[in-house]
């Protein structure tokens, strides 16, 4: 009997293990990234990162992070591994923690195609990304494991669960996510939004067609054959201007506008130079990088290292 195996049987043999047993993994993270970063020359900056940012569970900054925030971003594969990404949204605490490893989320009715509950029902792989625009502008990445449970099973588990008489807000079912890690999205490229004002005419939980943007996209009406003009944009709602934080708009529907003169901010929204002279929009990108220098004195690194602990 032969008792050589060459080297690809072998690795071959290892990723299986590995796959099978996630705790057999020497290092986070999959086969495939750690062969990338050792081709591009990461490998020791993502041990850094591994061994300084991810846990396998929710430390208690995570957990108060989880339970401030009123969306999140879903991500979900089948059993062939093909793959949605969905978001989600609720009034603060919607994404519950139970314990340091544990998440629960309620599943509200939607358009009744349920594509991320059919994926967990196949695969029950799962990566949340939860972003805060408003405040920290960090992110925080959960991927665990997920599987469906009826409301009444969830309720009996969790006590204090809140209920919404709202049809439109009231869970059909629950996910219930088990952390295997999670680890912090940095805010180097994250914006800083600002919330709309309520009353406006996207409130959280409409069940009106129209509100909730209807045909945006002219997919049923292009089926039908028919033209399907832009839809117009949303009145702006009166409330006081924000400090001005937005870079300017840079795309294809931005109007022309005059040079903002120099040593003052791009105020949001300005438009570009309507010129092709060099020096006009050399100043212009002075003024931006001026005014992302002055965004306060710390630097990205002294303000988000260890923003978890």
């Amino acid at each position: 009997m032969n008792h050589d195996v060459d080297a690809e049987e072998a690795a071959d043999a290892t990723m299986l293990l590995r796959t099978a047993h996630p705790a057999l993994r020497r290092r986070p993270g999959s086969d495939g990234e750690h062969e990338v970063q050792r081709r591009l020359g990461t490998t020791a900056r993502a041990d850094r990162f591994y061994e300084d940012q991810m846990l396998d569970h929710l430390n208690e900054r995570m957990r108060e992070f989880v339970g401030q925030q009123e969306m999140f971003f879903l991500a979900t594969a089948d059993r062939h591994g093909e793959c949605d990404n969905s978001f989600r949204a609720g009034p603060p605490g919607f994404l519950h923690v139970v314990d340091e490893r544990t998440l629960v989320y309620p599943e509200y009715r939607g358009n009744g195609v349920h594509a991320s509950l059919g994926n967990i029902e196949e695969n029950p792989h799962v990566g949340l990304l939860l972003v805060d625009f408003f405040r920290s502008r960090v992110g925080l990445h959960v991927n665990g494991r997920a599987e469906v449970v009826e409301d009444a099973e969830m309720r009996r588990s969790v006590p204090g669960l809140p209920v919404d008489p709202v049809p439109g807000r009231r869970a059909l079912v629950w996910v219930r996510v088990t952390v295997e890690e999670a680890y912090i999205h940095c805010a180097k490229h994250i914006p800083h939004l600002q919330k709309a004002p309520r009353g406006t005419p996207r409130d959280w939980g409409t069940d009106d067609q129209r509100r909730k943007g209807g045909d945006f996209f002219g997919v049923t009406q292009g089926a039908r054959g028919r033209t399907v003009p832009a839809p117009a944009a949303e009145p702006a709602p009166a409330s006081p201007a924000p400090e001005a934080e937005a870079e300017p708009d840079t795309g294809p529907a931005a109007a022309p506008a005059e040079p903002v003169p120099a040593g003052e901010p791009v105020p949001a929204g300005a438009g570009l130079p309507d010129t092709d002279d060099p020096a006009a929009w050399q100043a212009l990108a002075e003024r931006i990088l001026a005014r992302a220098l002055n965004r306060g004195g710390e630097s990205e690194q002294e303000r988000y290292t260890g923003w978890f602990g």
